[in-house]
């Protein structure tokens, strides 16, 4: 899809399995600004966007034929709603190319996939520190909820959460 944006052409596409290095490339960049690690691989990735049961879509944004942000996000399910709901992943966009609007943009463009998807709603976190993200999706309108907390158990702590499951022997 070919967007104008404060008279910039944008054009924003779906990922295909050619994009995972560039990908890749990009949530590395997104990581060092967040102050993450990455271990993400491109036969992780693939396999997760692209493989027999995608997790997830990936979104590459260009100007003027130039790779310059993406986007991931995947349908989740409120059961207080009865619907599914978008949940953006990542959102990033070059910094050479902030303030412009782009970012913008592409949170319209996810939203019209949440309508189109009939989403109850659409949904993502942000770090507390990441003040201009934060006044950023609040000027958009959204609403960022003081009272809920993420929780996380990595792969070590889904292991030892794992192996307090009691099968019973009658169970067959």
């Amino acid at each position: 899809m070919l967007l104008t944006v404060n008279d910039i052409k944008v054009e924003v596409r779906a990922g295909t399995p050619a994009d995972v290095p560039l990908l890749l490339t990009f949530i590395r960049q997104m990581a060092t600004f967040e102050k993450l690690s990455v271990s993400a691989t491109e036969e992780s990735l693939h396999a997760a966007l692209f493989g027999e049961a995608p997790a997830a879509r990936a979104l590459l944004t260009f100007v003027d034929g130039k790779p310059i942000g993406y986007a991931t996000y995947f349908f989740s399910f409120t059961s207080m709603m009865g619907r599914r709901a978008l949940w953006l992943d990542d959102l990033f966009v070059d910094p050479a190319f902030r303030g412009k609007g782009i970012g913008k943009a592409l949170m319209a463009y996810l939203a019209s996939i949440a309508l189109e998807n009939q989403c109850a709603r659409f949904e993502w976190i942000v770090l507390g520190w990441n003040t201009a993200a934060i006044e950023f999706y609040q000027g958009l309108g959204a609403d960022v909820l003081a009272d809920w907390r993420v929780c996380r158990a990595d792969e070590g702590q889904l292991r030892r959460i794992a192996s307090t499951l009691v099968v019973s022997p009658d169970a067959a």
